[in-house]
């Protein structure tokens, strides 16, 4: 099994270390992953500048290729460039922080999977629900039971699994929910700061105040201690609206 490996956090980030170290037990992996910090990138591309791409070390040993560019950049780059064959499988993360609700559309960590989904390739989003002192080992172990899971199984054409964890202990997660996304997101604003030149520059801030009745939401099933799994589409079509729009009867 090959599978292709990236995330939004970095390449020298704990989170795809953990992932990289698991999934090794699936099959051969390549890593390829922005050289820095790439969150909230959304599916961003870059076509205005050249992808640089350097081999990263861990512990000492080739880990895999930094690029310069977003976490859907590094999907492409590793499957029409550096790997020789075509994966059989994209997973994106292990992310610091949680990806549910609206998030998920800001997320690179979920752009990365989506990429490999738009290019026809089973695909995996994995995020674990805090910014503060992760463990990992929970995470890592069901992205390896997952993978085996859609290596059975498959998934539609088109859809890619996006993955929550709460940061606990394998024995204290009390199952794992199939779950839809929320309509939740982050409430954020914008500090107006001056530089010492003098200069305005704006600061985006904020908090996450969790509120949803759903009790089949991602962000529930993360509250109440379970692993969410969401399948996701990239088709945004409202099907349901467009008879409605039908009758509008729209002319130029």
């Amino acid at each position: 099994m090959e599978i292709l490996i990236t995330n939004d956090d970095g390449i020298y980030s704990e989170g795809i270390y953990a992932l990289a170290t698991s999934l090794r037990k699936m099959g051969n992996i390549t890593v390829v992953a922005p050289d820095t910090q790439r969150s909230a990138v959304g599916h961003a591309i870059t076509i205005a500048d050249p992808l640089r791409v350097v081999t990263a070390n861990r512990n000492g040993k080739f880990f895999g290729y930094a690029a310069s560019g977003t976490p859907a950049d590094c999907v492409k780059l590793g499957i029409k460039s550096i790997m020789k064959k075509r994966p059989d499988l994209v997973v994106s993360g292990i992310n610091l922080g949680g990806n549910q609700g609206y998030n998920i559309l800001y997320s690179g960590t979920v752009s990365g999977a989506t990429e490999g989904a738009l290019l026809g390739i089973p695909s995996l989003a994995i995020s674990l629900d805090t910014f503060t002192k992760p463990d990992f080992s929970a995470a890592a172990a069901f992205s390896v039971k997952l993978a085996g899971m859609v290596k059975k199984r498959r998934l539609p054409p088109g859809t890619l699994l996006n993955v929550n964890l709460p940061n606990l202990p394998a024995a204290r997660i009390k199952g794992v929910r199939v779950t839809n996304q929320s309509r939740t997101s982050f409430n954020d604003w914008f500090d107006k700061r001056r530089d010492p030149h003098g200069n305005t520059y704006y600061w985006m801030t904020g908090d996450f105040k969790p509120k949803d009745a759903d009790r089949a939401s991602d962000l529930n099933a993360l509250r109440g201690g379970y692993v969410s799994v969401t399948p996701i589409q990239f088709d945004l079509t409202d099907y349901k609206f467009v008879p409605e729009l039908e009758n509008w009867e729209l002319k130029l």
